[in-house]
């Protein structure tokens, strides 16, 4: 199949990524990087480059363009572009108004090419399976998002954070741009395609940061078939959530994680695939397959987005927390719960500004997340993002882990390697694909970033005594699975402490033997990473590593002790090999990390499947050498 050629106007911001995407789709041989279209020129991407796109179609030939600019001005550039002869692929949302909307479609119906919009949500296979997950109709969606944004998000353009700007709709709310998925969501779900599925809007909008858009707001939607849909954002969270929907039937419920493409009820979570809306487009244009979000399926989200763009100014909110980077509203995430949960408004649940609304009696309402417990406490919270690029291969994690004082001693997306994520199973090379993210070693050059990188797609997980038992494929950047993997974490208490028990199965399913290496397979001396891997924080006082033989990084660095200690002058950490022993890679004074390695300086080949097991005991204080003896000889199967 001839690669199509692919054109990016607007590379400076969120453009990057679709950039990174087009390379990626490059390497398999469906799409050629044509130029880039920007205001500012792109010589490191060696690709022609203009500011006027109809010239740059003409003189690239290119058969799509990539819309990635403010959404002021994707009406003009979606028109040149499908009058210049290219299909679009035209990010969210796809304009600021019904009329600029309506504008598109005429030249969609015009030109007869593709307008494809980038909601990527709506590309998940998660969406139409909750249409009819409940085995009832839906009455009701709730929908529920609390992100945080640092003050230099509302600077990061002219345009952002404003509802206008020199006369122009601009529209960059909470709910119109970075929650406008949830939105868009909640609309496919319930199959309000349409301007005219929406019968009726109530808004309430909010503002506690100095702008002129919405950055705490609620939508209440009453479509024409009498379903409810209640929408509550906030940008003002104390940490990032993954949003999600609350579908509510007769007499069951569940919950849709649209970043993450899966869906909970009755306590167990499944996974659902992802199509890329690109390839989607380019398959629709080579293959003629069908477009997963044609202009006219966002018709619904834009009647939305009409009506707050013709709402009053958002409402001033006080009582935010002034931090040195951000501003927080504090309870704001819990009262996002009660909302969609009971398909109400924010000023229905509480929130300032509302009819009796009492601040000091906002309800403790949890967020959904999956937690680890060690009898009664809470120790950890295992995190699936939906907001990582391909480059961090995206994967299950836990984060933030903390010791029975409260203690936190995992780390995640650290400065010096923000590819770290807490507590889970990464490899550096699987078949040549990277499961650790970031660089691909390659001899005679060094760490390289390659369009390689994969992601563990979680397929179902399932509370069992004590924690979960999850399933996951591993999938190459084609979507190709590599390996399926059987994981199971529980904790328990222990005198003064308590332990994570980890245990994974690798089971090969490319039809030959797995390879497994790491970057010390390839020539870098002592980077034999790849495996369980452990990442805790950097400032901790005191850091030490040691075995029962020996002390200190250099000396336990590829040992192959059972057990070995990482510890500082506020907590410790023992990990016990309790199925396979690995030698152990550690690191100390670069950064605290700890992992047994799979493929230490020799590939290791995986002809069906591998197994391993680790217990890591959790503790307060530092363990003496003879302490953490005694519990490793206690934790150690027979």
């Amino acid at each position: 199949m001839k690669p199509v050629r692919v054109v990016v106007a607007g590379i400076h911001g969120h453009g990057r990524n679709h950039v990174e995407n087009v390379r990626r789709l490059a390497a398999t041989g469906r799409a050629e990087l044509a130029g880039v279209c920007d205001t500012r020129p792109a010589p490191a991407l060696d690709v022609p480059w203009s500011a006027d796109l109809p010239s740059l179609v003409t003189e690239t030939g290119a058969e799509v363009v990539v819309i990635a600019t403010p959404i002021h001005t994707h009406a003009p550039l979606a028109v040149a572009a499908l009058r210049a002869g290219a299909h679009v692929l035209l990010e969210k949302p796809p304009a600021p108004s019904v009329e600029e909307f309506e504008r598109i479609s005429a030249a969609v119906a015009e030109t007869g090419l593709a307008c494809q919009v980038g909601f990527q949500s709506l590309g998940s296979a998660a969406v139409p399976a909750a249409a009819g997950l409940l085995g009832e109709p839906i009455r009701g969606i709730g929908v529920a998002g609390a992100w945080t944004r640092p003050f230099t998000y509302y600077s990061r353009a002219p345009w952002a954070g404003h509802r206008r700007l020199d006369g122009v709709d601009v529209m960059d709310g909470a709910l119109t741009n970075p929650f406008a998925h949830a939105a868009a969501t909640a609309l496919a779900v319930a199959g309000a395609d349409a301007v005219s599925s929406i019968e009726g809007i109530e808004l309430e909008l909010y503002r506690a940061n100095a702008i002129s858009a919405d950055d705490t707001s609620s939508a209440r939607l009453r479509l024409a078939d009498g379903t409810v849909i209640a929408i509550t954002v906030s940008l003002c969270g104390d940490r990032r959530t993954e949003p999600y929907l609350h579908l509510h039937g007769e007499t069951r419920s569940a919950l849709l994680f649209y970043t993450l493409d899966e869906i909970e009820m009755d306590g167990v979570r499944t996974g659902f695939d992802r199509v890329d809306l690109l390839g989607n487009l380019l398959a629709h244009i080579r293959e003629g397959e069908e477009l997963l979000v044609p202009l006219e399926r966002t018709g619904g989200f834009t009647r939305l987005l009409d009506e707050i763009r013709r709402a009053p100014d958002p409402l001033p909110v006080d009582g935010a927390r002034t931090e040195p980077s951000r501003l927080v509203l504090p309870g704001i995430d819990g009262l996002a719960v009660r909302a969609a949960a009971e398909l109400k408004t924010l000023s229905e649940v509480g929130f300032p500004g509302g009819p009796g609304s009492r601040r000091a009696t906002w309800p403790e309402t949890v967020w959904p997340e999956t937690v680890l417990r060690a009898g009664s406490r809470e120790v950890a919270t295992y995190v699936q993002r939906g907001d990582l690029r391909a480059t961090d291969a995206p994967r299950p994690h836990l984060h933030p882990v903390r010791t029975l004082g409260g203690t936190v001693v995992t780390e995640t997306q650290p400065d010096d390697h923000v590819h770290h994520f807490g507590a889970g199973v990464a490899i550096s090379d699987v078949n040549g694909v990277n499961f650790w993210g970031g660089s691909t070693y390659v001899p005679g050059t060094g760490p390289t970033i390659l369009p390689n990188h994969g992601r563990q797609r979680r397929r179902s997980l399932r509370p069992v005594d004590g924690g979960f038992a999850e399933r996951l494929d591993w999938t190459g950047p084609d979507g190709d699975v590599l390996a399926a993997e059987e994981r199971t974490l529980t904790a328990r208490a222990l005198p003064g402490a308590w332990a994570l028990d980890v245990t994974f199965t690798l089971r090969n399913r490319t039809g030959e033997p797995l390879s497994i290496q790491s970057s010390a397979c390839k020539g870098r001396t002592g980077a034999g990473y790849g495996g369980f891997f452990w990442r805790a924080p950097k400032d901790s006082p005191g850091l030490d590593a040691f075995t029962a033989d020996a002390s200190g990084e250099r000396a336990v660095h590829g040992s192959l002790s059972p057990w070995l200690a990482l510890t500082s002058d506020d907590w410790s950490l023992l990990f016990v090999q309790t199925l396979g022993l690995d030698p152990w890679f550690v690191r100390v004074e670069e950064y605290p990390g700890v992992g047994p390695a799979l493929a230490w300086d020799t590939p290791l080949t995986v002809p069906d499947r591998l197994e391993r097991a680790i217990t890591v005991v959790v503790a307060d204080g530092r363990l003496t050498t003879g302490r953490a003896a005694a519990l490793a000889a206690e934790l150690a199967v027979p």
